[in-house]
C-alpha cells in the first residue's frame, strides 16, 4: 500500500531540509547520500523513492533553501539588504542563502545545478530592483554582487571584527547602488550592522 501524499512531501521536505543544512556547511563533495538520509532520520532506500542522483537533490536543496528564506524576506528592499549583509546571517547553521554559503562550490556543477543557482540569483536582483516580475537593472545586479560577495568574503574571514566591518561596508554600498547614491570615500556609520 502506498503512503499518503502528505506523508510522501513530509519525508520530501525532510530530506531537503537535512540536504539545505549539509550542503551549505560542507558543500557537494564533502556530502554523501548516506549522510543526509542520516541526518534526515531515514534509510538510503528512501532517498530513492525522491531523488534520482546526489546531483538532483543538490539542485533541488538549493531551489528549497532560497524558497525557505524567501518566507522570511522583510517587505521592504532596504530591510532586506540590511537583514541579509547582518551577523546574524552569517551565523545562521540553517536557512542560510545558498548563494552566498555555495558561492565557490556551484561553478564546479554541472549545467542542472547552475541554472538553479542563476534561478535563485535572478529573483534576489529582481526582488531588490523593486521590480519583480522584471529583469534587473544594473544598479540591482551591483547590490545583489555586494550583498552575496560580502556574505561570502565574511563567512571566510577568520576575524569576527573584519568580518563585520566587511559586512557593514557592503550594506552601506548595496544600500548606496539601490539609492543611485555615491558613496563617500570613507564608510559612515549606519543601521546596517547592530
Amino acid at each position: 500500500m502506498p503512503w499518503p501524499n502528505d506523508r510522501r512531501a513530509e519525508s520530501r521536505d525532510r530530506i531537503l531540509l537535512s540536504a539545505e543544512r549539509l550542503f551549505t556547511e560542507k558543500g557537494f563533495e564533502q556530502v554523501s547520500i548516506d549522510l543526509v538520509m542520516q541526518e534526515a532520520g531515514m534509510t538510503r532506500g528512501a532517498f530513492y523513492s525522491h531523488f534520482d542522483s546526489k546531483r538532483e537533490l543538490y539542485a533541488e536543496a538549493i531551489r528549497s533553501a532560497a524558497r525557505r528564506m524567501a518566507r522570511h524576506h522583510p517587505p521592504k528592499v532596504d530591510d532586506l539588504i540590511r537583514r541579509y549583509l547582518s551577523p546574524e546571517h552569517l551565523a545562521q547553521e540553517s536557512g542560510s542563502c545558498p548563494l552566498a554559503f555555495l558561492v565557490s562550490d556551484i561553478g564546479q556543477r554541472d549545467q542542472q545545478v547552475r541554472e538553479s543557482y542563476t534561478g535563485i540569483f535572478t529573483a534576489l536582483a529582481s526582488r531588490v530592483s523593486a521590480r519583480p516580475d522584471a529583469v534587473p537593472d544594473a544598479a540591482a545586479l551591483r547590490a545583489v554582487v555586494l550583498m552575496v560577495g560580502g556574505v561570502a568574503v565574511a563567512r571566510a574571514l577568520s576575524d569576527p571584527a573584519l568580518a563585520t566591518q566587511v559586512l557593514e561596508a557592503c550594506c552601506q554600498a548595496a544600500l548606496a547602488e539601490r539609492a543611485g547614491a555615491v558613496l563617500p570615500a570613507e564608510p559612515q556609520h549606519s543601521s546596517c550592522v547592530e
